[in-house]
């Protein structure tokens, strides 16, 4: 029972406790603020949709921006579409300007970063509008995204909205392992937006450690405090946020109800792992550039690398675990080790205990992302996930080694894309 106790732990997780806990207050908080006739702060009076520049940073998407440029226009005709060209060899730059967005090609190929912070300078958008949404090339926006996001920039300190990411599933994945994959990314947004977002945004912690790049917010004002295209970054979203939180420049806000996007995630194993790899790659190179300070969003990122590695290394370490723990155990019952070490080990490492402290955890995730998503599949599904917890350990520590012995460049190539339809029904977002 100990063992099991610890390893349910360290794989559910302290902050997985805290950041619950925390959301859990703002909830409790806000029912009886309505319930004490307090009116809460409306999610209006903020920035109009004019107001609003949409970047879309893109290097050869010609599969699916004219469809992302197209669902922007559904919003109506005071939306302003920017598309930045980072040495696409493909029809990007002119479909992108087919559907109506004004178009800057860079070549050659800047990298995400480098190509944002030039077309800021070029479509002078920090002087022309006062929000800055970073849109990516697959990504979709819900009906509402402006009419819940925008409002959270009533509160002036506030400086950047970081979009609620759910799955892009249509069109849909034509193999098992693609709907397997897709469905595993959409239980992880469910379960890190809203077990600890939620309850990092909170007033008093605003310690949320990224701002995704996909479908998020900046004020203007603050673009030229924040160094977008630093150097030796595989990626530049978590280098903004940390900027945000270094220089003091405001609160980030997150609600899982607001904001929300849809992006399409990889349904291959192979582009699931290299986007997965960069990502964890520019986490680790943004911590490592900007070290440890004596603030409240470094000691809240200190305690979440302390047990993501500690929850690493267990799930890397589960299977041979298992299987040392059931071949003591055979040796024990078949009476062929008279020291009694092989009944030590199997004490230790009760192969039951080490297997039931992953499997029930994680599969209560699955149970959130079912009931959150709507989708009763990921009851099913959910079984297989823990073998893809297992590879997302090992590319983390993989990232981590990589991050300190190797440095990036920033230049980036696009997944492979799914063809985009014109209709994209989802399921209703709760």
């Amino acid at each position: 029972m100990f063992s099991f106790l610890i390893v349910l732990v360290l794989v559910l997780g302290l902050n997985t406790i805290l950041w619950t806990t925390v959301g859990g207050m703002r909830v409790v908080a806000a029912r009886m603020r309505r319930k004490n006739a307090v009116p809460e702060r409306l999610r209006a009076g903020g920035p109009s949709r004019d107001e609003v520049a949409i970047l879309i940073a893109a290097h050869n998407e010609e599969v699916v921006i004219g469809n992302t440029i197209a669902s922007l226009a559904e919003f109506g005709h005071d939306i302003n579409v920017f598309v930045v060209s980072d040495g696409s060899t493909d029809d990007t730059a002119v479909i992108a300007r087919a559907h109506g967005a004004t178009v800057l090609e860079l070549s050659p190929n800047r990298g995400k970063a480098g190509a944002l912070v030039e077309a800021i300078k070029q479509f002078g958008i920090a002087e022309r509008f006062e929000v800055l949404l970073l849109l990516d090339a697959d990504t979709h926006l819900t009906a509402d995204y402006f009419e819940t996001g925008l409002g959270e920039f009533a509160d002036p300190s506030v400086v950047a909205v970081a979009g609620r990411a759910s799955t892009l599933f249509v069109p849909r994945s034509p193999t098992l392992m693609g709907r397997l994959l897709v469905a595993y990314r959409e239980r992880v947004y469910i379960a890190m937006q809203y077990l600890f977002k939620f309850g990092m945004a909170a007033r008093y912690a605003n310690v949320v450690p990224i701002v995704p790049g996909f479908a998020s917010m900046y004020r203007t004002r603050i673009l030229a405090d924040i160094d977008i295209a630093a150097q030796g970054l595989k990626i530049e979203d978590y280098n903004m946020t940390f900027e945000v939180h270094a220089k003091r420049l405001g609160r980030i806000a997150f609600h899982p109800h607001a904001a929300i996007a849809l992006t399409q995630d990889p349904d291959t194993l192979f582009d699931y792992v290299k986007q997965v790899q960069r990502w964890n790659l520019g986490f680790w190179q943004t911590v490592g550039r900007h070290g440890f300070r004596m603030r409240t969003f470094w000691f809240a990122l200190t305690l979440f690398i302390a047990e993501l590695v500690l929850s690493s290394v267990v799930l890397i370490l589960l299977i041979p675990g298992v299987l040392i723990s059931t071949g003591a155990s055979t040796l024990d019952e078949l009476g062929l080790d008279p020291s009694g070490f092989a009944d030590d080990v199997a004490g230790l490492l009760p192969p039951l205990a080490l297997v039931l402290g992953v499997v029930i955890p994680d599969y209560l995730l699955s149970v959130l992302a079912a009931v959150v998503s709507k989708r009763p599949v990921y009851l099913a599904y959910g079984v297989v996930f823990p073998f893809f917890r297992i590879v997302d350990a090992l590319l983390c520590m993989v990232a981590l080694f990589e991050a300190v012995f190797s440095r990036s460049t920033g230049s980036w190539k696009s997944p492979s894309r799914r063809p985009a339809r014109t209709e994209t029904e989802q399921p209703a977002l709760s």
